[in-house]
């Protein structure tokens, strides 16, 4: 029962967003102050620093998991939370009644669980939970609030350790044997395991070619009809050969078509009859695909809207905050008697009661390990068409989807005929299909996507003349097509997280940062819509299939998400599986311990790849892949492989390519015509450079870094004389005859006046910009902070004030400014600017970190001589191009990331120390 409040009580609602408080507080009457506590509060230590001085010493404290105690985890909150923290403790004093109001899902749960364990409410606390942001489902939950959840935080927390011990535990082993900086996942390690095997079947894949016969035929219409059988023998085709040999799988009763034997045949039946033999039709009933769910939705979307799944996911969260559509973590078809009603009078409405369902139809959810879902993602309540919502851009895009396959589940069948038709030539058997609907039922709202091109081409209406037995047909054009086999399909997204939840490996909420991770950390780049795995992917891949093999095994990770949902569900004890996962005879860390001494790094950095290729050996050194060549008694050549070239791209003529463009580079491209010092084109710490004179001559040659959009394999002696030209003059400015240059800085490229910087913009090419150009950059005044001076679009008023959110695109993306506050909205290039909402904007500066306070004067300068005597006694450093920003993992410890140079086949440093503390158990 909900707790009885007098007229003046005031209680506090705490939810995770600023766009989902302000929807809640138009539901809510007088007395209700709600607050967005912007996500978790509080979560496992990621680095060194936040690890309280008191437990450093620790031996656990680099995990941030006292094993020895019960895997007891420490808890702390990040700086960028403190201040969030302490003003939801301000208002809570102001409380008499405290509701819980985060999503209803296991992160949620835990959410809430940590606020209470910060913020100690001394007032009465309670669970508030709905699936849909709207009037009556924010009064239900008034009306049926409930207590905190228990198994739902314990199930939350064991999976949070699990990843911390997975990956706490193999990434520093894969950086002592492989490379700094490497990571590991419990389940990121299954998917680039998944990819690099669909890989290396691809690689194995022996192509085969086979022919057969099109004959275009006509009875009033024409239509085409393909050679089936040659006598009692079926014609080969591509489903006939073995993937890995090439060879027919069985000759018994088939007949293989080369190019001589199909045009032979040709000839033959060209002056025959065609006759039809048979006329088969054959009724077919479709009923509409089950609503969305989480990972359908993230597939639809991605193979309809060209989204990927982190994008659909952020688009799909900001839906929901506003009450535009249910919860979007969800593995249940469900829809609620409300939704199916809505729906059926949308269908009735737009479509005609012919094309409503006879009756109302439920889904039965079939996900394997489905659990913690209420109901499918559909819109709420009062389902508002899409062109009535006010929506644009990917908003509108993925509400339309939403809203479409959802009104087509209560809409009728498609009713279709498929149409079978035999033509004989001879001794020589042709085939004809059709498809004619007869009804489109919900064809006419929704068309289920597919990453198969002919599947999606066979749902079309192909019509067929009336034809019937015994029919005569006019050979209009018979032409002899040659064919080869296809190796399998590298995954996309869409059927990347089509595996994952069939095996029921992660958890819906975890499919999109599961892809956005494995293509951040370098394992996966993406070709147009495909995953393609990197060199480094193969060797983490196979070391922990060889000494970890569980590890990557979908039916073991499928069986430990079996585990969290039964200690979800309380059929299961979290510690015990904990202590027997990782501490037991053959647990996780008893296995690291052994492994750590047997794993040959040298052997661990090979690249095994099933593709021959005489006398090459391919490594992952500490700046990249590289390969080796051994001919002979001579000296190993070996080279860099450049960062566009995938393993299944790898030949013994690219190889060839691969050595000699990089043994011209190192030798020298040529020599400058002013001073006559040779022009090297290399490959440093921090990328490709040009370099004038002899390193060996010279205490600092002249070196510059390639210009952004510069390949390397491009350059030539022109363009690398230019390059080393940077900083060019332009010009002098007409105001005071100072000089204009053009140049290549830390930050990018860019023209100074007097000391007077600005940015190139993106359509800038500091080789080519001119004085004109430069004067009219220089005019514009600089502004405040990062990026550029001139916002792209002012997106709208603070809520809390009316003053203008500006939207820039700066060098770390796209960022909005709110009077002195910044905040990164975007780091896409994709990223479309016309489609960021106020609400959006305003969250992401909510959760912008305070700035810095300043130091004491007397400090700062007593730092500044610190530093001073610091720098006086260090040796000069190298010159070199700008160093790349270290970049981190939530599931392995913080490491820095390293860029591509010449080939190196030293092992990497070892691992640094991170640590951690403490808290109580829920």
């Amino acid at each position: 029962m909900p707790m009885s409040r007098n007229a003046n009580s005031r209680t506090l609602v705490i939810v995770e967003s600023p766009t989902k408080a302000k929807t809640i507080r138009k539901f809510l009457p007088p007395g209700y102050k709600v607050e967005a506590c912007m996500g978790h509060v509080r979560d496992l230590p990621t680095s060194a620093a936040e690890i309280p001085e008191k437990v450093k010493k620790e031996p656990w404290a680099r995990l941030g998991v006292d094993v020895d105690k019960g895997f007891e985890p420490l808890y702390v909150v990040p700086k960028k939370k403190t201040k969030v923290v302490r003003e939801l403790k301000d208002l809570l004093k102001d409380a008499d009644h405290l509701l819980l109001a985060t999503d209803e899902d296991r992160e949620g749960e835990s959410i809430s669980w940590h606020l209470l364990e910060l913020l100690k409410p001394k007032v009465p606390f309670e669970r508030l939970v709905f699936h849909e942001i709207t009037k009556d489902a924010i009064h239900r939950a008034l009306e049926n609030p409930r207590s905190l959840d228990d198994r739902l935080v314990r199930a939350q927390e064991t999976r949070r350790i699990l990843d911390r011990l997975v990956g706490y535990g193999l990434s520093p082993l894969l950086w002592s044997k492989i490379a700094f900086g490497l990571s590991a996942g419990r389940v990121q390690s299954v998917a680039v395991h998944v990819i690099v095997q669909r890989e290396r079947e691809r690689m194995a894949f022996r192509k085969a070619s086979f022919w057969d016969l099109l004959a275009t035929v006509s009875k009033g219409e024409r239509f085409d009809a393909r050679l089936t059988h040659v006598g009692a023998n079926r014609v080969a085709t591509g489903k006939d050969f073995d993937e890995s040999t090439g060879a027919l799988k069985k000759a018994e009763g088939l007949v293989h078509l080369d190019e001589a034997k199909a045009h032979e045949l040709r000839r033959r039946l060209e002056p025959l009859p065609f006759v039809v033999k048979s006329v088969e039709e054959k009724p077919v009933t479709r009923r509409p695909p089950p609503p969305l769910i989480t990972s359908t939705m993230q597939q639809e979307a991605n193979r309809k809207l060209g989204m990927s799944a982190q994008e659909t996911m952020r688009v799909a969260q900001s839906l929901y905050e506003r009450g535009l559509i249910t919860y979007m973590r969800t593995d249940s078809v469900h829809l609620s008697n409300e939704a199916i009603h809505a729906a059926r009078g949308c269908v009735e409405s737009r479509f005609g009661a012919e094309y409503l369902a006879p009756g109302v139809r439920q889904y039965k959810t079939s996900t394997k390990g489905a659990q913690e879902a209420h109901e499918a993602i559909r819109p709420s309540t009062h389902f508002t068409p899409p062109k009535e919502t006010g929506l644009v851009g990917r908003d509108y895009d993925l509400y339309e989807l939403i809203w479409m396959r959802t009104v087509a589940t209560q809409m009728a069948d498609a009713r279709q005929t498929q149409i079978a038709v035999k033509i004989e030539a001879g001794d020589s058997t042709f085939a004809a299909s059709g498809l004619r609907i007869v009804f489109p039922g919900f064809l006419r709202a929704y068309v289920e996507g597919s990453d198969d091109a002919q599947a999606a081409l066979e749902e079309r209406e192909r019509l067929l003349p009336a034809l019937k037995a015994g029919d005569t047909l006019r050979l209009d054009k018979l032409e002899a097509e040659g064919h080869e086999t296809k190796p399998p399909p590298r995954y996309t997204e869409a059927s990347l997280i089509q595996l994952m939840e069939k095996e029921g490996i992660g958890r819906p909420s975890t499919f999109a940062t599961i892809v956005a991770t494995i293509i951040d950390r370098g394992y996966v780049v993406k070709q147009a819509n495909q995953l393609v795995p990197t060199f480094t992917a193969f060797v983490v891949s196979d070391l922990l299939e060889n000494h970890f093999p569980d590890l990557v095994d979908l039916g073991f990770t499928s069986q430990m998400e079996q585990s969290l949902d039964a200690i979800a569900e309380g059929q299961l004890e979290s510690q015990p599986y904990l202590r027997q996962f990782y501490m037991g005879d053959r647990g996780l860390k008893t296995r690291i311990d052994e492994q750590a001494s047997e794993i040959d790094p040298k052997d661990a950095k090979l690249v095994k790849l099933p593709t021959e290729l005489p006398g090459v050996e391919i490594h992952v050194g500490k700046f990249g892949p590289y390969l080796e060549l051994q001919a002979g008694e001579a000296e190993a050549r070996k080279a860099s492989i450049p960062d566009d070239v995938a393993p299944g791209d790898l030949t013994s003529d690219r190889v060839q390519d691969i050595l000699e463009k990089y043994e011209r580079r190192e030798q020298g491209i040529g020599q400058d015509p002013d001073t006559g010092k040779p022009v090297y084109l290399k490959t440093g710490s921090y990328g490709p450079y040009v370099q004038l004179g002899d390193a060996a001559d010279e205490e600092k040659p002249k070196r510059a870094s390639l210009p952004p959009g510069v390949q390397l394999q491009d350059v030539d002696l022109g363009l690398a004389l230019k390059i080393l030209e940077l900083p060019r003059l332009l010009g002098t400015h007409p105001a005071d005859g100072k000089e204009v240059r053009a140049g290549l800085g830390r930050f990018g490229p860019y023209v100074v006046h007097d000391g007077d910087f600005r940015s190139l913009k993106k359509d800038d090419d500091v080789l080519r910009v001119d004085l004109a150009r430069a004067l009219e950059l220089l005019s514009v005044p600089k502004g405040r902070g990062r990026g550029q001076a001139e916002p792209l679009r002012q997106v709208g008023a603070h809520p809390a004030d009316g003053q203008p959110i500006q939207l820039y695109s700066g060098r770390y993306g796209f960022y909005v400014k709110h009077g002195d506050t910044t905040a990164t909205v975007s780091k896409d290039a994709s990223f479309d600017p016309q489609a960021l909402t106020v609400e959006q904007a305003v969250e992401a500066l909510a959760a912008a970190p305070a700035g810095k306070k300043k130091r004491p004067a007397a400090r700062k300068a007593a730092s500044g001589a610190k530093a001073a005597a610091s720098k006086e006694k260090a040796p000069a450093k190298k010159s070199a191009a700008p160093k790349k920003k270290a970049e981190a993992s939530s599931d392995a410890p913080k490491a820095a990331r390293t860029t591509k140079s010449a080939p190196s086949s030293g092992n990497s440093a070892a691992p640094k120390k991170v640590a951690a503390r403490k808290t109580t158990k829920p």
